[in-house]
């Protein structure tokens, strides 16, 4: 029984860290496409987060394997980045807390199942993955 979890959790743990989730051109095929003003490019942002934010979160979630667990609005391992926005609006202090949560890992706030750390993540690009998914607010 043990060396059956055992081999269990070495298997999702492979599959999570699935080299496939790192293509730089796989894109959440639900980006949303919000109606924008005739002179603008891109999706309605909430106030505090730029294009800039947007695309560049976009592009490392992208190329991590953040969609492996994640997707905007399917259940698959963690929660839907739509459930993370709607309930963290985008102020400084929740793009930092949640950015920890990316670097650091954690469990309890969505359920039982851990997140996976990614110690080696800069600050700053966990900051731009948390600006993304909090720009998805419906």
């Amino acid at each position: 029984m043990k060396k059956s979890l055992i081999i269990l959790g070495m298997v999702a743990f492979i599959f999570a860290c699935n080299d496939s989730a790192n293509d730089a051109s796989k894109v959440p095929a639900d980006t949303p496409k919000t109606e924008t003003a005739s002179n603008d490019t891109g999706p309605k942002l909430p106030e505090g987060i730029t294009k800039e934010d947007y695309d560049k979160g976009l592009n490392l979630i992208a190329q991590s394997d953040c969609l492996t667990c994640h997707d905007i609005n399917k259940k698959i391992t963690g929660p839907t980045y739509a459930e993370v926005a709607a309930r963290y609006p985008p102020t400084k202090e929740n793009i930092t807390l949640l950015a920890g949560k990316i670097i650091k890992g954690g469990s309890g706030v969505w359920g039982e199942t851990p997140m996976t750390p990614h110690p080696d993540m800069p600050q700053e690009e966990a900051e731009a993955m948390v600006k993304y998914v909090l720009s998805l607010k419906q």
